[in-house]
């Protein structure tokens, strides 16, 4: 529970009081108030305002969900701060700035409606300009990540796709990059691009990371170096139906996609958690939020490494180490070519940049996140449809996107 209080207080430290006061009450209007309402109120009792307009009876009730929606985007809003909630919130209390005086001046009518209305919109003009002037909360802090996470970056599978990304992005923000893969010469020709334009300094280390030897040698290639990142992002698919596929590669699949992961975070740890503050990322996937057929698997290891991530970030959150499971769905690299799997769709494929982007800009806030509204969407989704219909339903996408001769 120490943890817990440690984590909310922080968490609510982020925005002033008056925030927070309005964020709880978007939490008690959405899973209290407006439920209520909708459900419980009788319709001839109902009532809503939109712009000081008085709805009342089935009017009020259509309208409801709509309010419901509004508070509830409020919540995940605040609680996330959001950028998108610059400037809509401000413009919502602005709303309720004009209902409230329309009401008074249309509904208590005279000089007395004109002063209760100037009196009644008064507080949440206030509150229209604080969220106004709130924009620099919302965009979050400026600090640069060499300055959050001094030192080098350690970045695993780092010879294409996301790995590549990131280790771009983490050049330019000015972090010296360990760069990790089999591929000497993609691995040398990234060293040199980073060198080149962005002026930092690269290290080299080529390592299969299936091999049960992989994390020791990779510490010891490392152990003179001051860290601040460490990027778990290696990792490989394989698709088709499970007795059609080879044991030795869904065994190594394994290794790397799950030992290899724990394994180099646990002996490099001691030197993460003796730092101010540094931050460990894990890159899993949406196939860990459900069962896969014909990917089983792949998103069993995925779905280790997202509660394996979770689990870390409660234990390391004291500690000053920022623990991030980074949750993509289809991104436009080798990954599918090389797991077997033929997408028909491939132009709703994210970009690795977009990816890498939306975590090392949520780095620190919570312990996992998705990557895009779409990705958003589907895990909200499998947070409530039955798992066994979950099954069926990725079982049928899968099975069209898995060659014949694998199904």
């Amino acid at each position: 529970m120490d943890r817990l209080r440690s984590w909310l207080r922080d968490h609510l430290a982020r925005r002033p009081g008056w925030m927070n006061a309005v964020m709880f009450f978007c939490i008690f209007a959405t899973v209290i108030y407006v439920p209520w309402d909708f459900f419980l109120k009788p319709v001839a009792d109902d009532h809503e305002a939109w712009f000081g307009v008085l709805l009342t009876g089935y009017w009020a009730k259509a309208t409801e969900p709509l309010h419901w929606a509004i508070y509830a985007a409020g919540w995940y809003g605040f609680w996330r701060m959001r950028s998108w909630m610059w400037p809509w919130a401000a413009v919502y209390a602005a709303q309720l700035v004009i209902g409230m005086f329309v009401w008074g001046v249309f509904y208590v009518g005279g000089v007395s409606g004109f002063v209760t209305g100037m009196i009644c919109a008064a507080p949440f003009a206030l509150m229209t300009r604080a969220l106004w002037d709130a924009r620099a909360l919302f965009e979050g802090p400026a600090i640069a990540l060499a300055e959050r996470y001094p030192g080098w970056a350690i970045i695993t599978g780092a010879s294409a796709g996301i790995g590549a990304e990131y280790a771009r992005a983490l050049a330019r923000e000015g972090l010296n990059c360990v760069l990790i893969a089999r591929r000497r010469e993609r691995l040398a020709a990234l060293a040199e691009e980073l060198e080149q334009s962005w002026k930092v300094e690269t290290r080299i280390v080529v390592a299969d990371l299936a091999s049960p030897s992989a994390a020791q040698e990779v510490a010891a290639a490392v152990s003179d170096l001051d860290i601040g990142m460490l990027i778990n992002n290696a990792g490989v698919g394989y698709a088709g139906a499970f007795e059609k596929q080879d044991c030795d590669r869904l065994e190594q699949m394994v290794r790397l996609n799950c030992v290899a992961p724990v394994a180099l975070t646990h002996r490099l740890l001691p030197k993460l958690v003796d730092r101010n503050r540094t931050a460990v990322i894990i890159v899993a996937s949406l196939a860990g939020r459900q069962p896969l057929p014909f990917m089983a698997v792949y998103s069993a290891t995925k779905s280790f490494d997202l509660l394996f991530g979770e689990g870390l970030w409660v234990e390391l959150y004291s500690r000053g180490v920022d623990v991030q499971v980074v949750q993509p769905g289809p991104v436009a690299t080798e990954f599918e070519e090389a797991s077997g799997e033929s997408r028909s769709d491939p132009e709703l494929d994210q970009s690795a940049y977009d990816v890498v982007k939306v975590s090392l800009e949520t780095l620190g806030l919570a312990p996992s996140i998705t990557t895009s509204w779409r990705v958003h969407a589907v895990a909200t989704i499998s947070r409530f449809v039955p798992r066994t219909l979950m099954a069926f339903i990725s079982g049928s996408m899968m099975e069209r996107q898995t060659p014949p001769d694998m199904r």
